[in-house]
C-alpha cells in the first residue's frame, strides 16, 4: 500500500492525520526494520507492507472509539494495535502489555524516539495484571491466541460497560460460534461483528463484545489450565 493509499483510506473513515502523526508513523516503520535486524519483532518490515498490514489493520477495528478513553493492547509484541492507535489517537491513554522483556525494552525506546505520552508498558501476562484490579475501557488482542482462550485472560481487564475488542483472521466467526460458554461466563455479550478486506483480499473479522456484569474472581485461571481446558 503507497503511503497516498493509506491516508486516503484513513480519511475515508474520517481520520486526518497532520504532519507530526504522518512522520510519527514513518519513524516508527523505520525503527521497526533496524531494530528487527536486533531481534526478531515481525516478518514483515518494509514499509508499504507495514502500512498495509501493520498500521491499517491495527485500525480499522478502531475508527469509532471513545478516543479519550483508556485501552489495554494484550500480547502487543511490536506495539500493533497499540502504539499505532496512540499515534492517530493521541487522547488515548494506552497500556502495552507484553511477558518478553526483549520486545518491551523495543517498546520503551519506540515510545521515547517518538514522544508519545500517556502510554505505558507493563512487563506481565494479561492474567497477572488482572489481579492488581486495575480496569481499562478498551482491550484489544490482535493474532494471540483463540477467542476462548483470549476472552478468559483479557475479560477480566474490562470495567463493567467497556468492551473486548478481539482482532481476528478469517476463522474469527467460527472461532465467535464456538466461544459463546466463554463469553458468558466472563460477563460480556456480543455487541456487534465486522469483517474488513486487508492487505491482498485477506479478511479480517473484528469481534466486539461487551462487557455486562464484572467477571467471577475464580477467573481467570492459570494459564496452564486455560490453554489445556478453554472455557
Amino acid at each position: 500500500m503507497k503511503k497516498e493509499e493509506f491516508l486516503n483510506k484513513l480519511e475515508e473513515n474520517g481520520l486526518f492525520l497532520n504532519k507530526k502523526q504522518i512522520e510519527q508513523l514513518d519513524n516508527y516503520a523505520s525503527f521497526l526494520k533496524e531494530y528487527n535486524q536486533k531481534i526478531n519483532l515481525t516478518a514483515i518490515d518494509e514499509y508499504e507492507e507495514v502500512l498495509d498490514k501493520h498500521f491499517y489493520d491495527s485500525l480499522i477495528g478502531f475508527f469509532e472509539i471513545d478516543k479519550k478513553a483508556s485501552l489495554a493492547d494484550v500480547g502487543t509484541g511490536a506495539g500493533f494495535p497499540g502504539v499505532v492507535l496512540k499515534i492517530c489517537f493521541p487522547e488515548l491513554k494506552v497500556s502495552l502489555i507484553e511477558p518478553l522483556k526483549k520486545r518491551c525494552i523495543f517498546l520503551e525506546e519506540l515510545i521515547n524516539k517518538l514522544g508519545l505520552k500517556d502510554i505505558e508498558v507493563i512487563n506481565q501476562r494479561s492474567e497477572d495484571i488482572v489481579k492488581e484490579h486495575i480496569k481499562y475501557d478498551y482491550v484489544t488482542a490482535r493474532a494471540v491466541s483463540n477467542l476462548r482462550i483470549l476472552i478468559e485472560i483479557c475479560g477480566g481487564l474490562v470495567r463493567k460497560g467497556g468492551y473486548f475488542i478481539a482482532l481476528k483472521g478469517a476463522n474469527g466467526i467460527n472461532e465467535l460460534l464456538e466461544a459463546d460458554k466463554a463469553i458468558k461466563t466472563m460477563g460480556f455479550s456480543l455487541k456487534e461483528t465486522k469483517e474488513a478486506a486487508i492487505f491482498d483480499g485477506s479478511k479480517r473479522v473484528i469481534i466486539y463484545l461487551h462487557k455486562d456484569k464484572d467477571s467471577p474472581k475464580a477467573f481467570p485461571r492459570k494459564y496452564s489450565i486455560i490453554k489445556q481446558k478453554p472455557l
